[in-house]
């Protein structure tokens, strides 16, 4: 019975009440001095009821009121009501609810500090009285008379129960606060709709940086191992060679770890990201790390790619980039691999062609079971195609006499359907 009023949630709970009870007294006192005490009582009443409640809904109107209501039950109530969403469906209906929380607040927190200041006081003031000989006890009209000696003995009983009273209240306070709390601050239908869209936003966007950032790690990791293997071959006969291949290493590594600092920044933060992304613009510095690792990179384009939508060439440069780091994987470094960008008759087409490893069977590509046998790379290809409403396919040609020593991947996307 006493443990519960020695707990850091009743005094907290206490502390919650004696705000709202500081906090009635400015609209009360407003309210007070707008019914003159010349006007009869009924509308007295009356134009003191409608300034209360001007003046309570005045409280509740601003933003930042709802938001400050959270924060003070979160901390003091100890509940753990989501924050106000920024863009509401229903703004009013929930200055109103804040309004009303304001409203049994100010209410509960002056019952609960009236009552327990009372029950104080009487906790104080019989034993006072009993062992200063005896006497009466006069509050808010009423008259106790309290008799010296053991006679007055009944004055520790009243003293104990006025203590268990006044925490009682706090807790059962405190209660009540946390429920009205919770149906009165907390999300409603709108917010809880608007706010499950808005992690599944949240969601799309870590996946899609998860996805960015394998494309652009992946596409470091392969060209730094391939120049690393030509570097060490060339280590003795070509140091000159050696040491670009070094530095090219450098550079690549460099810019993955400011890929890997960004990605990882906007994953903590939770906000979208505001450097540029790499688009069409940036085939060159790409294709020129791929040459530096020793492979036979032969780049076509055609058509006016600084007029794709930027959705689209930044979708394409990723493709791009995915699909030339899978031709490096699986073609060796002295490869003869071939880039083909174009758009014509309002499509962008990428074509990828590289040659293969005849002794290594060839596996199919399965583009609607994403991270089945295709792998991670050309499932995450096959996304950005679809999401584009565009097509794709990969596979090995039946080029050089019909031994499919090529793989060629092959990429169509609409440039009208960028969103």
């Amino acid at each position: 019975m006493i443990r519960p009023l020695f707990s850091r949630a009743a005094y907290r709970g206490g502390a919650y009440a004696f705000l709202g009870a500081a906090m009635s007294l400015p609209p009360l006192l407003v309210a007070l001095f707008a019914t003159p005490s010349r006007w009869p009582a009924g509308p007295r009443a009356v134009t003191f009821g409608l300034v209360l409640c001007a003046v309570l809904v005045a409280m509740g109107a601003p933003r930042a009121a709802r938001r400050g209501c959270v924060r003070l039950a979160n901390r003091l109530l100890g509940t753990g009501l989501p924050v106000p969403l920024a863009s509401s469906a229903s703004p009013w209906v929930n200055r109103l609810r804040t309004t009303a929380h304001l409203a049994a607040h100010l209410t509960v927190g002056a019952a609960v500090t009236a009552l327990s200041c009372l029950s104080l006081f009487a906790a104080v003031a019989f034993p006072s009285v009993w062992l200063s000989g005896g006497g009466p006890v006069e509050s808010l009209g009423w008259t106790v008379r309290v008799s010296g000696g053991p006679q007055g003995l009944w004055t520790a009983v009243v003293c104990a129960g006025s203590l268990l009273f006044a925490g009682y209240m706090t807790v059962a306070g405190t209660a009540v606060m946390r429920l009205l709390g919770a149906f009165l601050l907390g999300h409603g239908p709108a917010e809880r709709l608007a706010a499950v869209e808005e992690q599944r936003d949240l969601l799309a966007q870590r996946n899609r940086l998860a996805q960015e950032l394998h494309d652009s790690i992946g596409h470091t990791l392969t060209a730094s191992t391939i120049q690393a293997a030509v570097a060490g071959e060339l280590m003795d006969s070509d140091p000159q060679a050696a040491r670009r291949a070094l530095s090219s290493i450098e550079e690549t590594s460099r810019a993955a770890m400011d890929d890997l600092d960004h990605v990882l920044g906007v994953l903590r933060q939770g906000t979208s990201p505001t450097t540029p992304q790499h688009t069409l613009a940036d085939l060159g510095p790409l294709t020129e790390r791929v040459r530096r690792t020793g492979a036979a990179l032969d780049v076509a384009t055609s058509g006016d790619l600084a007029r794709v939508p930027a959705t689209v060439s930044r979708e394409a440069y990723r493709i791009v980039q995915e699909g030339l780091t899978n031709a490096l994987r699986h073609s060796g470094k002295s490869a003869g691999i071939s880039l083909r960008v174009a758009t014509r008759d309002g499509w962008l087409e990428v074509e990828i062609v590289n040659p293969v490893d005849v002794t290594v069977p060839a596996r199919p590509f399965r583009p609607s079971r994403p991270g089945g046998e295709g792998g991670h790379g050309l499932t995450g290809i096959t996304e950005r195609v679809r999401l584009l409403r565009g097509e794709v396919s990969a596979g090995r040609t039946d080029d050089d006499g019909g031994t499919g020593t090529h793989w060629r991947l092959a990429a169509r996307i609409p440039l009208r359907s960028a969103p």
